[in-house]
């Protein structure tokens, strides 16, 4: 019997707690956004901050998404191909960059370590959400 309640497909509508829990639970998510016209989705290391998706990115299309405070989407999921069972959260909301001096030491010391190391200089991104669901399938 599923905990939460299901959508037409039969799968369990997360709340948003949950969805919060899944967002920090897994280290890779994928940011979605447009660039000249067309979609590009990106994987990133990231951490859950409060409610706001917080990764280090480098010069390049996701910084230039967050210097325009875009409208993004950021996706994580997990699926067992044992038991055929899985989720997914999807959070949309506004790209930043995150400059206050204080925010970026304390992401500096608790943050995600960058997956190039060469980089001379990376930016902090977080992601306000406007909106955040999940669904799973049933255990």
């Amino acid at each position: 019997m599923p905990e939460y309640p299901t959508d037409h497909a039969g799968l369990e509508i997360l709340p948003f707690d949950a969805c919060l829990r899944l967002l920090a639970s897994v280290p890779v998510g994928r940011i979605g956004f447009v660039e000249n016209g067309e979609m590009v989705v990106l994987p990133v290391n990231h951490i859950v901050d409060g409610q706001d998706v917080i990764f280090r990115t480098t010069h390049g299309s996701k910084l230039s998404a967050a210097e325009g405070e875009y409208l993004v989407a950021f996706e994580v999921d997990h699926y067992e191909a044992q038991t055929h069972s899985g989720w997914s959260v999807l959070m949309t909301g506004r790209a930043e960059m995150v400059d206050a001096e204080a925010d970026v030491e304390r992401m500096s010391r608790h943050g995600p370590r960058p997956w190039v190391t060469a980089v001379q200089r990376a930016f902090w991104i977080r992601i306000r959400p406007t909106s955040i669901s999940g669904r799973r399938t049933p255990a």
